[in-house]
């Protein structure tokens, strides 16, 4: 019986990147003002073998604070212990604009790069990522926005999220440093990635790809529909093989994609990121990697 290959425990973010986790953590629900509270969720993270911190300037405004609040609450950790930057790879996005909504004019994204940069107290961040794609900016003017920046130090690189291929390649036309990433939903539950291109385009550009929800918004922990109860089951049944937890399986599912997905883990309990770990335990088979598809997917294959 074929068992596919394991995904690393780390990996480079992009050709001759930084070295990083195979699961990164997510920032979205990073709140609060409790500076200490917060430095011990980084802690928990970095304890479990993660390195990718994943965050936007627009995540804040969905925990009921001000746009750039996530950004602000990590710049008060770093201050709080700056040793942490040596451990951590930051991957930051931007490109939304509250009320607009998206804004990839190149006035705007020069300031958004360095309004990051100052809410986090940091010079440069490893990875930055156009958030959205704003369709009524040229690809010219982005790519000259974001060269300009990594020519200044100030992004290691450049990279997209929820782009189409299609808009991957009309940015990448006009950039001349190469687009070393692509951030899409994807999770048992959200297989867009396996049929409109994207996976095959990262394969073919040697594009990292993070999956953000790989636990599909939550609905994995609770099925509430047969579809939900059909993939649970079979992760389950992975899960008890493995003897670890559903997210774990969840997890192992994307990366044992030959794109080596980068879940992003965006859970905030230090004992659910403990376990994040677990995740390169299960070793699937093509029969049960299949089998979790065919439950989502809700027919068979053709």
């Amino acid at each position: 019986m074929t068992v596919l290959p394991s995904a690393p425990r780390s990996r480079p973010l992009y050709d001759a990147g930084p070295e990083v986790s195979s699961i990164a953590w997510g920032m979205w629900r990073f709140a609060g003002d409790d500076v200490a509270a917060a430095e011990a969720r980084v802690q928990s993270a970095l304890d479990a073998g993660v390195t990718l911190f994943d965050t936007a300037d627009i995540y804040g405004p969905d925990n009921r604070e001000p746009f750039g609040a996530a950004e602000t609450l990590l710049g008060g950790v770093l201050a709080s212990n700056p040793s942490l930057s040596k451990r951590m790879v930051i991957a930051t996005k931007g490109g939304i604009s509250m009320g607009v909504p998206y804004d990839s004019s190149g006035a705007y994204l020069a300031g958004a790069i360095d309004a990051s940069l100052r809410r986090m107290g940091v010079e440069h961040v490893a990875l930055w990522q156009i958030h959205r794609p704003d369709i009524l900016t040229h690809p010219a003017e982005v790519a000259e926005a974001l060269s300009a920046a990594h020519s200044a130090g100030k992004i290691g690189a450049v990279g997209v999220s929820n782009f189409r291929p299609s808009q991957v390649e009309a940015l990448a036309a006009h950039l001349p440093l190469p687009v070393v990433s692509c951030q899409s939903e994807f999770s048992p539950l959200a297989l867009g990635p396996l049929s409109d291109g994207v996976l095959d385009q990262a394969l073919a550009r040697r594009m990292t790809v993070l999956a953000w929800s790989p636990l599909g918004g939550g609905r994995l922990a609770n099925p509430l529909d047969d579809r939900t109860r059909a993939v649970t089951q079979a992760l389950d049944a992975k899960a008890e093989e493995a003897g670890v937890g559903r997210a774990a399986a969840a997890y192992s599912w994307i990366m044992a994609h030959p794109s080596r997905p980068i879940p992003i883990a965006g859970t905030q309990t230090p004992g659910r990121i403990a376990a994040i770990p677990d995740a390169f335990k299960p070793r699937w088979t093509r029969t049960e990697w299949y089998a979790v598809l065919v439950a989502s997917m809700g027919e068979p294959l053709p």
